[in-house]
């Protein structure tokens, strides 16, 4: 609420954001027309201070240590440029810190020196009156992000998740009891062409888009995470606040294991440690995620939580089935072997592997193992023989479901022909 007086009058607005975007500002009010906006950045402080005086006077005041007299004299700056050159009557002298006392007053303070980022906003109203004006503006500096805490309990098969938006303000300034409204989404920033094909990788954290919407407003393509009550956002300053908050979610850990290609791996390695559960309205989270990380938690013999991983998702609807890894398992290990290869042709080879699975653990494992590099480039490799039976994932890869007993090994074994 804003009281304008008729005509031409200028209104000071102190408390933006130091790291406002000015070309993006809109003003609006019944009966005014914007004539010029500025925004001063320059913010009073010792050295800007100083700055500003050059040409002009100031007073130096100098206290005797011995005597503790004060001693004062008008001394006009000539230049701030590593130093304060200062012309006191007819000698000149450089302002030195020197640890004497030795204090400069000030006549004033500069116009455009603002003890805060302050736009200033020239209109024309065509009647006095006081009325509603409505300021907005984009800014850096402000962002949020989603954070999961899960809590997974092996022996039920189930995950509790609370979800918490973590609000971060660098802008140099403090919003006070601020109406907050959170937008989840992706602006498009460009980006090249992707060149080439992507070299074999282990599976992603989502491992099936969603097709179930979710009760939330939306923005075009984005959904609207409005927070309960106003909130103060002060400068410097993390704030957390809560948004989902879900127990009892049908969770599974499994193991996995991809091979890039077929090639002799020198010592065994460890599987992934995965949990996964999903985002839907029945059996799951029953909301879309904001992209964030999601870290797990689970109870040691005393019941303390401890934490065993983080994974990052991105923006995720409801309905996915995700597949997050929370580490290396310490106990699960996989040595890949090529057991033979020869030429059958000159477009084509067959290629042995043999595959040892080896479990530490004192109850079975399973392990989803995967052989990628089926399809690369010029080549078309296929399964001639296998150990048992396997699932084609793609054109590029192949899984084997495993299981081992506890303390245990298992050897799988399949035959590939590649053409060229």
């Amino acid at each position: 609420q804003i009281n304008f007086p008729a005509g031409r009058s200028r209104q000071e607005f102190p408390d933006v954001s130091a790291q406002i975007r000015p070309q993006t500002v809109s003003f609006a009010a019944d009966g005014t027309a914007i004539v010029e906006q500025n925004f001063d950045y320059d913010l009073l402080s010792p050295n800007a201070l100083m700055a500003k005086a050059v040409g002009e006077t100031v007073t130096l005041l100098r206290i005797n240590p011995a005597t503790g007299a004060e001693t004062r004299e008008r001394a006009k700056v000539l230049a701030v440029n590593g130093g304060v050159v200062l012309q006191i009557g007819s000698r000149i002298e450089i302002l030195r810190d020197d640890g004497l006392p030795v204090r400069v007053i000030f006549d004033k303070i500069p116009p455009n020196l603002r003890a805060k980022p302050t736009l200033s906003i020239t209109v024309e109203s065509r009647q006095a009156g006081r009325r509603a004006a409505n300021l907005s503006y984009l800014t850096g500096g402000l962002g949020w992000s989603a954070d999961y805490v899960s809590l997974y309990d092996e022996k039920a098969g189930t995950v509790d998740v609370q979800g918490w938006v973590t609000l971060t303000n660098n802008t140099g300034t403090t919003f006070a009891d601020a109406r907050t409204l959170l937008v989840a989404g992706t602006p498009s920033s460009g980006g090249g062409a992707v060149r080439g094909r992507p070299r074999p990788v282990a599976p992603g954290n989502l491992r099936s888009a969603g097709t179930e919407t979710a009760a939330r407003e939306q923005l075009g393509d984005y959904y609207l995470y409005p927070l309960a009550e106003r909130t103060t956002i002060a400068n410097a300053q993390t704030k957390q606040v809560s948004f989902l908050d879900v127990a009892g979610v049908p969770a599974q850990k499994v193991y996995e294991y991809t091979v890039g290609g077929f090639h002799n791996m020198t010592e065994p390695e460890s599987a992934a440690s995965v949990i996964k559960f999903s985002s839907s309205a029945k059996g799951g989270l029953g909301d879309a995620l904001p992209a964030g990380t999601v870290r797990f938690y689970q109870r040691d013999l005393r019941g303390d939580p401890q934490f065993i991983g983080e994974s990052n998702i991105g923006h995720t609807p409801m309905g996915s089935e995700l597949g997050l890894k929370t580490g290396d398992a310490f106990d699960v290990k996989v040595k890949a072997t090529v057991v033979s290869r020869e030429r059958l042709s000159s477009s084509k080879w067959r290629s042995s592997m043999s595959y040892l699975v080896t479990n530490a653990r004192p109850q079975p494992v399973t392990l989803d193992l995967r052989q990628r590099g089926l399809d690369w480039y010029w080549t078309d490799t296929r399964i001639v023989t296998e150990s048992q039976q396997s699932k084609r994932i793609d054109s590029d890869g192949t899984e084997w479901r495993v299981t081992v007993p506890a303390n245990g090994e298992v050897t799988n074994t399949a035959t590939f022909e590649t053409r060229y």
